[in-house]
């Protein structure tokens, strides 16, 4: 469902991703882990092309776009809107729109870009909000809703979208400690509903117990990838061993 194939991305002098090659299956679950700037949001960002790669290529589903530096020509828009729409995408912070409702916030995509009935558009996102269990906020607005709250309707409006494939990057480092589950639980509940899905995480347990598969990522490379109990409990690569050292000392790995 992903392939990403001998990407590259420099910023300036600053090498962010160093021919990074990843691919997802279909119903597959790959959490991203590795110290900060190692390159996993940039990786993300790079799938839906919010960020340009400076080559390589990327697939998404039947769609694949390759990149050869200067040289590269982004498609027009209507190509390029289509291929981002396979991807939802929710990230650290919310941003949800403050002016409109949470119902509001689920419907705008669908009636903006996908030209959905606003009926219809309704229907779909108050069935969403069940889904992610926020139907009776439904007409609150987003400054009346927790931090958790706001990440889950983050993600209703992402799947309102209905991609192929969901991204979640890093999405619940913003949140107080006891707001972490619930947003865990909905990203749990997708994937044992068969999403594809790419998630950058600081929550190993939950990688451990939800990811098919781990990439470590360290300086721009994807040094170590394999099942998530593998990468995880006996890393092969000495800097992830170094990396999961903090959470493993004193913090328990079995779910």
């Amino acid at each position: 469902m992903i392939e990403v194939t001998h990407l590259g991305k420099r910023f300036g002098d600053n090498h962010v991703l160093r021919d990074v090659s990843l691919s997802v299956a279909k119903g597959e679950v790959i959490a991203v882990i590795g110290p900060s700037g190692s390159g996993k949001s940039t990786l993300l960002r790079c799938l839906n092309l919010l960020t340009v790669p400076d080559e390589g290529t990327v697939r998404v589903g039947d769609q694949s776009l390759t990149f050869t530096g200067k040289a590269t020509r982004l498609p027009k828009d209507s190509v390029l809107s289509d291929f981002r729409a396979r991807t939802g995408m929710v990230f650290q912070h919310f941003n949800l729109f403050p002016h409109m409702t949470v119902l509001g916030n689920v419907m705008e995509g669908p009636v903006t870009v996908m030209k959905q009935p606003k009926a219809q558009a309704a229907e779909n996102a108050r069935a969403l909000l069940a889904k992610v269990g926020l139907l009776e906020k439904a007409d609150a607005w987003p400054d009346q809703l927790s931090g958790g709250q706001k990440q889950r309707v983050a993600i209703a409006r992402a799947l309102a979208m209905e991609p192929q494939v969901m991204l979640f990057d890093e999405v619940t480092s913003a949140l107080d400690p006891e707001l972490v589950g619930e947003v865990l639980r909905v990203i749990q509940a997708l994937a044992e509903e068969g999403m594809t899905m790419l998630l950058v995480t600081h929550e190993m347990s939950f990688a451990r117990a939800v990811a098919h598969q781990v990439a470590f990522m360290r300086d721009g490379v994807i040094l170590e990838c394999g099942p998530a109990r593998q990468v995880i409990d006996a890393p092969t690569e000495a800097a992830t061993r170094a990396f999961l050292a903090r959470f493993h000392e004193g913090r328990p790995t079995s779910t």
